[in-house]
């Protein structure tokens, strides 16, 4: 009877072992900032030209969150100067970059790899002053799925995870209570400031200290009617196809005629110099319904408005007096409703008379506005 009972007892455990060893290992939930792949890389400044400034690259795929809710997988580049830096914890610049484009090879990443990057010039200011920059590529651009082109709440949580994603590269460096500023133009623009007003709620652990936020479409709605039969128009339109990819309801295919069907998938991967082919079209030679104003759209586009939320940092607005794309009066509602709300904000308008001008005239300043937010100094309004 006895060894029986042994025999039993030996039985059960063995066979409590081998379930253990079977059952699958459940992974931690991924969490927004959460690596998950870091390769190193070099940086072009042209192609063959190595960037001159020595620096550690990453090219980096990380967990981030869509419009909607759910986890995406995004790609960026991190950049670490190799040079120590001498004022204590190195800061991070959240940099986002302006519209490249809807297809995969527009990425940021995909360019800075070869050679050709334009705003690597700018990023490389920040670099000289020994501050680690990520660089996000935004949902879709770089990795599978359509690029959600323009949805703010989605560039925002990139933009924020990058740095995350930065604090969580293995040798480079770089602290969790490292001071964070964010930059960007354009596209860019709209991604910092969406970055700002959502960082309270979404990334409350970063220690932002300042956005420079400049020729902001913080109105897609005023935006897209400005540009509706003009020579920019396929900003526009592929505004539209990046909402559509955030917001499956907009439906947006159901609503073109043929001619538009054909002509936005024709744009579906294109890069920006791309979509010039759509000059002077309007969204009536494409659809047979006001696509602009059905509520399904006006929800979103007001969802992806900035304005409503104030940021809790400090905000240095910047836009072209000549801005042919971005009209300067959307950018100077969004300075006037911040103000309301009590943001610390700086707007400077430039004098440059085209909208790429304003991001060269406006950048360095923008980056050394920023420089004194990460040192601790106060920033002035001009509200």
């Amino acid at each position: 009877m006895t060894l029986r009972v042994r025999v039993s007892m030996s039985t059960i455990l063995l066979s409590i072992m081998s379930l253990l060893v079977a059952a699958p290992v459940q992974a931690a939930a991924a969490a927004p900032g959460d690596v998950v792949s870091a390769q190193p890389t070099s940086v072009y400044l042209l192609p063959g030209k190595l960037l001159e400034i020595p620096v550690n690259a990453w090219h980096l795929r990380y967990r981030s969150t869509s419009a909607t809710g759910a986890t995406n997988t995004v790609s960026g580049t991190l950049l670490v100067p190799k040079a120590g830096y001498p004022l204590g914890t190195r800061p991070i610049i959240g940099y986002a970059f302006g519209t490249h484009g809807l297809g995969d090879q527009c990425a940021p990443s995909a360019g800075l790899s070869r050679g050709g990057e334009a705003e690597l010039a700018l990023v490389s200011l920040f670099l000289l002053k020994g501050y680690a920059v990520a660089m996000t590529d935004y949902e879709g651009l770089g990795t599978p799925g359509p690029h959600t082109y323009m949805v703010g709440v989605s560039q925002g949580h990139a933009v924020l995870d990058s740095v995350r994603a930065a604090t969580r590269v293995s040798g480079a460096g770089l602290s969790a209570s490292a001071p964070v500023g964010v930059m960007g133009y354009s596209q860019g623009g709209s991604s910092a400031a969406w970055a700002a007003q959502l960082q309270p709620s979404y990334a409350p652990e970063l220690r932002l200290r300042g956005v420079a936020a400049g020729g902001v479409p913080a109105d897609l709605h005023a935006v897209a009617a400005h540009l509706d039969g003009g020579q920019d128009f396929g900003l526009a339109a592929a505004a539209g196809v990046g909402l559509d990819a955030a917001y499956p309801e907009l439906d947006l295919e159901a609503d073109l005629n043929d001619r538009g069907r054909a002509l936005l998938a024709d744009a579906a991967d294109d890069c920006v110099d791309d979509l010039g082919k759509l000059a002077g079209l309007r969204f009536a030679d494409l659809s047979p319904v006001d696509l602009l104003n059905q509520p399904k759209w006006l929800t979103r586009l007001a969802e992806n408005r900035l304005g409503v939320t104030a940021p809790r940092v400090p905000m240095f607005l910047y836009h072209a007096r000549g801005d042919q794309i971005i009209p300067l009066a959307v950018g100077s509602t969004l300075r006037t409703e911040y103000c309301r709300a009590g943001v610390n904000a700086r707007w400077t308008t430039l004098p440059a008379p085209d909208h790429v001008t304003g991001a060269v005239e406006g950048g360095p300043l923008a980056i050394e506005w920023l420089a004194l937010r990460l040192l601790g100094l106060p920033a002035l309004g001009n509200c």
